[in-house]
């Protein structure tokens, strides 16, 4: 699935498009960013309602090239800033953690292995 088709799925704007061809196969969704350190995360989507540099960051450690930032939080321009100079793709919706990870499911995206 990629970058429109994602955005598409869950009423998102796309505000930084550094990867709109490339195909996601996984989900994961979590504000502890902790927990996204603790597995392997290529070809995943991080689903997520914080909103702060340390996300972009973590991104950018864990190899996730696309941050889905959940409940309508704000992106700040710091954060898209660095998403863009990672080159990670930042989706932003109204939708809950709950609801994405539901859709993207449904419509094919597997989760991480544990």
């Amino acid at each position: 699935m990629n970058l429109p088709q994602i955005s598409g799925l869950i009423n998102g704007t796309i505000l930084n498009d550094s990867n709109a061809n490339y195909v996601y196969k996984k989900g994961f969704a979590s504000d502890l960013m902790s927990d996204v350190l603790r597995f392997h995360m290529e070809d995943t989507v991080l689903i997520t309602g914080l909103s702060t540099i340390q996300t972009i960051r973590t991104a950018e450690i864990s190899n996730i090239t696309c941050v889905i930032v959940a409940r309508g939080k704000e992106v700040t321009e710091d954060m898209l800033k660095l998403a863009k100079d990672c080159h990670i793709s930042i989706i932003n919706t109204k939708s809950s953690l709950f609801e994405i990870s539901g859709i993207l499911y449904s419509n094919g995206l597997k989760p991480v292995n544990i």
